[in-house]
C-alpha cells in the first residue's frame, strides 16, 4: 500500500455511492465495489429504501397479475413471475404475492398498506446487511451506511450500530475512518415538494450540523457525509418545481424547463466555514460532479438506480489530503 509523508501513514481508499432506493442490482454492485476497486472503506450516503410496494395477485390456474405504472400486466407461470420479481428488484420496488381476497382487504385499509411497506423495506434492508456481512467477511473492508430524507426511522433502526461488524450505521456520529481521518454523517434534508419522512428547516439543519461538527477533533481531516448537497454548487441543479400541483410539476418559461439549485444553504455555509477535507453528497440524482468549495473537494456521484447502474466516487486519502479521485459508473 502506498505511503504518504514522513509519518508513513498508509493511504485509505474510499468508495462512496448514494441513492440506491431499494435497487437490488445496484446494492450488490456497491458491496462488490470494495474488492473491485481495492477499497478499504465503503460508504452508502442515504436514500436506501425503495419508493413503492407492488401487490402481485395470484389467479386461478397458476397465473398472476400486477399493475405497473397504471397498466395491468399478466404473467402465465412461475417462471414469468420470477422474471417480474427480478425486474421489480432492479427498479427498487418491493412486492408481495397474495390471493385476491387478501388484496381486497389490504386495498381497503391504508394503515395496513403502510405497515406492509415498512415490513417489506425492513426485510430487504436486513437481507442487504446479511449479504454485505457475508461478502465482506475477512476482507478488512468496512461498510458505513447512513439514511437519507426518504428513509423511515423505523426501517433505519435495523442497521447495526456499534460492535466490530463489517457493516455499521454511521448517521449522527463522527467515526474514525483510519489513523488520521474522521467522517461526520447526516441524512436529513431541507424541505422538498414530496414531504419526505426526514425533512427539517435550514435553521434546524444548521443547528444539527454545528452540534455534530463540534465533536470533530480536526475538521481539516474530516469528511462531511451529508446527504443534502450544498446550495447553488452545481451538485444540486434540478428542475424548479411548482409545489402547488399534484404531483409537483416542472416550471417552464419560454419553452425551457427552469433549473435551480435545490441543495441546502446550511450545508454550504458549514463547508465554507469549516473547510473539511471532503464533502460527500447525494439527494439530487441528476446532478453528478466534483467541485471545490475553498479547499474542500465536494462530490455528488448522481444516481441511476432504476437502470441498475451504480454511480460512485472513488478517492484515495493521504495524510489530510485527497490524493486522487474519480467518478465511476458501472
Amino acid at each position: 500500500m502506498p505511503l504518504f509523508g514522513k509519518s508513513n501513514v498508509p493511504a485509505t481508499k474510499l468508495f462512496f455511492a448514494t441513492d440506491v432506493h431499494g435497487s437490488e442490482r445496484t446494492w450488490r454492485k456497491f458491496i462488490n465495489a470494495g474488492k473491485f476497486y481495492n477499497a478499504n472503506v465503503l460508504v452508502m450516503g442515504g436514500d436506501i429504501i425503495g419508493k413503492l410496494a407492488i401487490p402481485i395477485i395470484r389467479e386461478k390456474g397458476g397465473a398472476f397479475r400486477a399493475t405497473l405504472q397504471g397498466t395491468v400486466e399478466h404473467y402465465a407461470s412461475e417462471d414469468e413471475l420470477k422474471t417480474l420479481l427480478e425486474r421489480l428488484g432492479t427498479l427498487g420496488f418491493y412486492s408481495k404475492v397474495m390471493d385476491e381476497d387478501e388484496f381486497r382487504v389490504l386495498q381497503a385499509d391504508p394503515q395496513a398498506v403502510d405497515g406492509l411497506f415498512h415490513m417489506l423495506a425492513k426485510d430487504r434492508l436486513l437481507s442487504w446487511i446479511r449479504l454485505a456481512q457475508e461478502r465482506l467477511a475477512g476482507s478488512g473492508i468496512r461498510c458505513f451506511i447512513t439514511g437519507g430524507n426518504d428513509d423511515y426511522a423505523d426501517v433505519l433502526a435495523v442497521l447495526p450500530r456499534g460492535g466490530d461488524g463489517a457493516v455499521q450505521a454511521c448517521e449522527g456520529d463522527v467515526i474514525q475512518l483510519d489513523a488520521v481521518h474522521t467522517m461526520a454523517s447526516l441524512g436529513i434534508s431541507t424541505p422538498t415538494p414530496w414531504h419526505t419522512p426526514r425533512e427539517v428547516t435550514e435553521d434546524e439543519l444548521a443547528q444539527v450540523i454545528e452540534k455534530l461538527v463540534a465533536s470533530v477533533p480536526d475538521v481539516g481531516k474530516c469528511i462531511f457525509n451529508f446527504h443534502d448537497p450544498p446550495n447553488d454548487s452545481t451538485l444540486d441543479t434540478c428542475p424548479l418545481l411548482d409545489w402547488t400541483t399534484d404531483p409537483p410539476s416542472p416550471i417552464v418559461k419560454a419553452g425551457q424547463v427552469v433549473l435551480h439549485g435545490a441543495g441546502s444553504k446550511s450545508v454550504r455555509q458549514a463547508i465554507e466555514t469549516h473547510q473539511p477535507l471532503l464533502g460527500m453528497h447525494g439527494h439530487i440524482h441528476e446532478s453528478p460532479g466534483v467541485i471545490h468549495i475553498g479547499r474542500t473537494v465536494c462530490v455528488n456521484p448522481g444516481s441511476e438506480y432504476g437502470e441498475g447502474v451504480l454511480r460512485g466516487f472513488l478517492a484515495t486519502l493521504g495524510e489530510g489530503k485527497v490524493e486522487s479521485y474519480q467518478l465511476t459508473s458501472g
